[in-house]
């Protein structure tokens, strides 16, 4: 099978992975309230229901994704993860007490840490100018499932017979559902999916497949030498290990670096790829790369986008928990009325998907990323004036309701794509699978404490949207002094750090 076929096989296998978690958060967010009900749980054990499955998401993001740049491959750690799907989604269609409700959302947030492999490994398979449009795809395969779920709540409610001793409900059959969408997906990654080589790899497979076509009988001396350099040469240059930014080395301008010292590399030639050259510049890589990883993420620009995954997610679930009580209040909503402006709602935030993946290619990721916060402090500013204290008719009313939530929906891909597509470009591709997990905690943190703000405010808008519309700010001021920086980092020569730099990077 060509690289392309196995390409467009696991981009689709990855999409499906991402539709799948949408539609279980889309199927089990609905009755699990009343699952619990039937199980005589106290109502504080939704909230640990919901935030255990959070929590064992931000746990086991960094550490799967740790695993995957270690061994650059994703398939086995993708079956693991869905594999604690499977069994607890089983658990959950099981039902025997609230405990084990609670141990299978745990079990089934595990399984969600896969997402920073696979962004790790989007991120080592695409090219830097396609990537934004890639993680919009992506990303809007999520909110296809969270668009469609509810829909499969119509049949699944109807359910109501017995699989040997177990009973097949409206509260169990989306945990029996979801079980066998997880089975199916297993074998979808075991038959479709492939670990691809980096773009990187890939172009030199390309030249060594050039060579052979034109009966070439070996690479050059150069050109092996030169391979042998690229292998050895550690992705963080010097000034990248005391947090300058824009350091990263190209290897056209590492070979430029090397042109003096080519004649010394040569003469030595004879000797195996353990030659002491090979073991210092090992020992250095070794040396700087947990301390680098660690600088990297502390850098100006890589804060300033985690602020943005953790304001942006803790403002939008904050102000999810606080649509359904607003519009019972004011509105008399019932569940057909809200599961109505749910699917409204997705259809939005999928055209912005759409929109931002055809923007992505005309525009950088900053100028979308600011487009996307200008829309998200309107809506909050715009909530603010008038939900906080709705006056007027009940059209106006709704009106104002609609208008607000509508601006939150439209700018939340802008955003979302944006930041996500420049930390990928402003860390490390060699940690990139690492880098993604503690992304993606920290937006899982956000999930944890966005409801327990809104839910707990709900008497209190004032107070609840005002605190939104100040860390909006903040994160626009952030944005607006770190803009410089906001862009894939690019090599700076100066005469004072050439020749460091050509000598711990370039030995």
């Amino acid at each position: 099978m060509d690289y392309q076929r196995k390409k467009k096989l696991t981009f689709s296998t990855i999409g499906l992975i991402f539709l799948f978690s949408g539609v279980e958060y889309a199927v089990i967010l609905p009755t699990i309230w009343r699952y619990l009900q039937t199980l005589e749980a106290a109502p504080y054990f939704l909230g640990l229901a919901l935030s255990a499955f959070s929590l064992s998401g931000l746990l086991s993001g960094p550490l799967f994704g740790y695993w995957s740049d270690r061994t650059r491959t994703t398939k086995k750690i993708i079956l693991l993860c869905n594999l604690f799907e499977i069994i607890g989604n089983f658990m959950y269609f099981m039902g025997y007490s609230k405990w084990l409700l609670l141990s299978s959302r745990l079990l089934a947030g595990i399984g969600t840490g896969a997402g920073s492999s696979i962004f790790g490994f989007l991120t080592r398979s695409t090219a830097p100018k396609d990537r934004a449009t890639v993680f919009a795809a992506v990303m809007a395969c999520r909110q296809a499932g969270l668009l469609i779920g509810p829909a499969f709540n119509i049949f699944l409610r109807l359910c109501d017979f017995h699989i040997g001793p177990f009973i097949v409900n409206k509260y169990t059959a989306p945990g029996l559902f979801m079980f066998l969408l997880w089975i199916l997906l297993q074998l979808a990654v075991v038959f479709m999916y492939w670990d691809l080589p980096p773009t990187e790899r890939r172009k030199t497979d390309n030249i060594s497949k050039r060579h052979e076509e034109e009966n070439v009988p070996g690479p050059s001396k150069d050109e092996e030498e030169e391979v042998v350099e690229e292998e050895v040469v550690p992705l963080m240059t010097s000034q990248e290990l005391v947090g300058s930014y824009g350091s990263v080395m190209t290897s056209s301008q590492c070979k430029n670096h090397k042109s003096d010292e080519s004649n010394n590399l040569l003469s030595h030639s004879h000797l195996p790829l353990e030659s002491p050259v090979t073991t210092a510049t090992s020992e250095l890589y070794s040396t700087f790369r947990n301390s680098s990883t660690c600088q990297e993420l502390l850098r100006e620009e890589v804060i300033v986008l985690l602020a943005a995954q953790f304001i942006t997610l803790f403002n939008q679930t904050a102000l999810e928990t606080m649509v359904t009580p607003l519009t019972q209040k004011y509105f008399d909503f019932k569940e057909l009325e809200n599961s109505v402006m749910y699917c409204l709602g997705g259809v939005v935030v999928i055209a912005g998907f759409l929109l931002v993946h055809w923007l992505s290619r005309l525009f950088t990721e900053r100028l979308v990323l600011a487009v996307g916060l200008t829309f998200c402090n309107i809506s909050c500013i715009w909530c603010l004036i008038f939900l906080t204290n709705p006056m007027g008719s009940f059209s106006w009313q709704l009106a104002e309701f609609i208008i607000g939530v509508f601006l939150q929906a439209l700018g939340l891909p802008f955003v979302a794509v944006a930041q996500v597509s420049l930390f990928s470009k402003v860390t490390s591709e060699r940690t990139q699978g690492f880098s993604q997990g503690v992304r993606r905690s920290v937006g899982g943190l956000a999930t944890i404490l966005g409801p327990l703000w809104g839910g707990g405010l709900t008497e209190h808008m004032y107070i609840m949207v005002g605190v939104m519309v100040a860390l909006l700010v903040l994160l626009s001021l952030m944005v607006a002094f770190s803009y410089n920086r906001l862009v894939e980092p690019t090599v700076e020569h100066t005469e004072g750090s050439e020749q460091s730099s050509s000598s711990s990077s370039c030995i």
